[in-house]
């Protein structure tokens, strides 16, 4: 029977999955648009007659859009610290990929589990663990993917800046005629 400690737990952990594969997705979007508006850059890049303030937009575009790319890599793939320990002398964390792979064989890993599982504290330790890994890896992703949306708006906004620039320069002659 599972008590209400146990209940809270499982639901603090199924919220913590949902916000990651939630992070996932946005940055998954975010980087597929981005991809789109620089095919699009790029193409149209060779068409830009390059002046000062033009030639400072295109440096910020590609500085801005490779620090977003860069964000939502680590969105995508956090850098997580890899404890040893629990600090309760469980070597392993049974519940993750990372700690399941420690284990030579499925013997092991259902006699270490078992071995856990006859005593309810270390049970709960060993989700409370999961349940903390889980926040401090949704707690970076999400620092990454704000990041990431900051970066991905000043490359926009750059590319706007030059197509307005590049419009502004064509309809001149015709809004201010020279003669």
């Amino acid at each position: 029977m599972i008590d209400k400690d146990f209940t809270t737990l499982f639901h603090v952990l199924s919220s913590e999955q949902q916000i990651i594969q939630r992070t996932d997705q946005k940055a998954f979007t975010l980087l597929s648009i981005l991809g789109v508006f620089m095919v699009f850059f790029i193409v149209h890049f060779l068409k830009v007659h390059l002046d000062w303030f033009k030639f400072i937009m295109v440096i910020i575009y590609f500085v801005t859009a490779l620090l977003a790319i860069i964000n939502i890599v680590l969105v995508i793939v956090p850098r997580i610290r890899n404890d040893e320990s629990d600090g309760n002398g469980n070597k392993y964390n049974p519940t993750f990929f990372g700690g399941i792979s420690q284990f030579k064989s499925p013997t092991e890993y259902a006699n270490y589990l078992s071995e856990i599982s006859e005593d309810k504290e270390k049970v709960y330790a060993l989700f409370a663990n999961q349940v903390f890994a889980l926040g401090k890896i949704n707690a970076y992703k999400n620092k990454a993917l704000k990041r990431s949306i900051i970066f991905f708006v000043l490359a926009i906004v750059s590319e706007l800046l030059i197509i307005m620039s590049m419009a502004w320069a064509r309809a001149l002659p015709y809004l201010f005629p020279a003669g």
